[in-house]
């Protein structure tokens, strides 16, 4: 099932009285979601990101704009009416209920045309809980499971309604590292085995690469970008987004443009910048974007080496860094003397970006 968000704003009211300023917590969103797929919404807190999936499930009432699900308006459609699933932070079971109990409870709330009888209600239990490989917890309740497995019966509870739209709201959140990662690839299978489309909202842009087929980057109720997540980790339109992806973070220059050439510093030049105005500029480089080079054009200060294995970190200042200290991620085979006071590098071509000092927009050189 398809989603069509059609210029979608939210604004609410100022909680200020004197100033009366309205607070626009979505601005204008336009965007369709394919039919099937995992998309995420990506953005730091107060950008307007869980406030488009509540929308979406009918929790929050639009401004302006539309939504459709396939052909269907449900702008004004109330959230049981809409047929989707929703997992919260929290997870939101029970205490007092099974897994079972807890899992079937919706189907319980059915009427009409819809109602189920206690056979097709326990049969449609066992098959979501055996979908998310929790079938042999079904008479626990929720303290007798980890955090992880409570996720994981909020999930078989959205997916028991067999909705035409699944709505994660940071379900990883609140899991150590190891479940969060396990988890991650609970729902990415899922996902894929029952096709159905699913947003997924999350703050942390390691979460949204590795699971979304398509990613949103949100800044302050507006979309930044909207693509692959490998597309617009290569490919960032603006500071934001190259600074809101990736980790380690991307490292950001004061430079200038100058003749055709890139500086930083006073480096020499560092890439090449053909058909672009002279100006001053801010440089973004990504930390697998430098190469350990006697000869190359930009020299650092040595702070010190981490060895993470295959790759080190080498971290190093530059008066002319935004970062308090740069890191370089190299092949660990490539060594650098500790004892040095200074290492030079080269930059790779397609890792380092040219921002415009005012705006943050990319500045896109001609291509040879």
């Amino acid at each position: 099932m398809k989603v069509v968000l059609q210029n979608v704003t939210k604004i609410f009211p100022s909680r200020n009285k004197k100033s009366k300023e309205e607070v626009v917590a979505v601005n204008n969103f336009d965007f369709t979601i394919p039919d099937g797929k995992l998309v995420g919404l990506l953005g730091p807190s107060g950008c307007g990101k869980s406030t488009t999936l509540y929308m979406i499930s009918g929790l929050q009432k639009l401004t302006s704009g539309k939504i459709f699900f396939g052909d269907d308006d449900v702008t004004d459609l109330s959230p049981e009416n809409r047929g989707v699933g929703l997992v919260f932070q929290n997870y939101a079971l029970y205490p007092h209920m099974t897994v079972k109990q807890n899992i079937m409870f919706p189907l319980q709330n059915l009427t009409g045309k819809d109602k189920l009888t206690k056979e097709e209600m326990l049969s449609r239990t066992v098959e979501a809980a055996k979908l998310v490989q929790i079938d042999e917890l079904l008479d626990r309740k929720p303290s007798e499971l980890s955090g992880g497995q409570q996720q994981r019966v909020a999930i078989a509870r959205a997916l028991v309604k067999m909705p035409r739209i699944l709505l994660l709201d940071e379900p990883l959140s609140n899991l150590d590292a190891r479940l969060r990662l396990q988890t991650r690839e609970e729902i990415r299978r899922i996902q894929r085995e029952t096709k159905i489309t699913t947003i997924f909202v999350t703050h942390d842009q390691e979460e949204a690469m590795s699971i979304s087929d398509v990613i949103v980057v949100m800044k302050l109720g507006v979309v930044q970008q909207i693509g692959a997540p490998q597309d617009v980790y290569d490919d960032p339109v603006n500071l934001f987004v190259a600074k809101f992806l990736g980790t380690p973070p991307i490292n950001v220059f004061s430079g200038k443009v100058s003749g055709g050439k890139v500086y930083i510093g006073d480096s020499e030049a560092v890439a090449d910048a053909k058909g672009v105005p002279d100006q001053e500029v801010f440089i973004g480089i990504r930390p697998e974007g430098f190469i350990v080079d006697a000869a190359g054009p930009l020299t650092c200060t040595l702070s010190g080496i981490e060895v993470m294995g295959r790759d080190s970190s080498v971290i190093t200042t530059n008066a002319a860094s935004l970062n308090p200290f740069i890191r370089s991620i190299i092949d660990s085979d490539i060594k650098v003397d500790p004892k040095s006071e200074k290492v030079r590098f080269s930059i790779k071509p397609n890792k380092i970006f040219i921002f415009n000092k005012e705006t943050e927009e990319r500045i896109r050189p001609e291509v040879k």
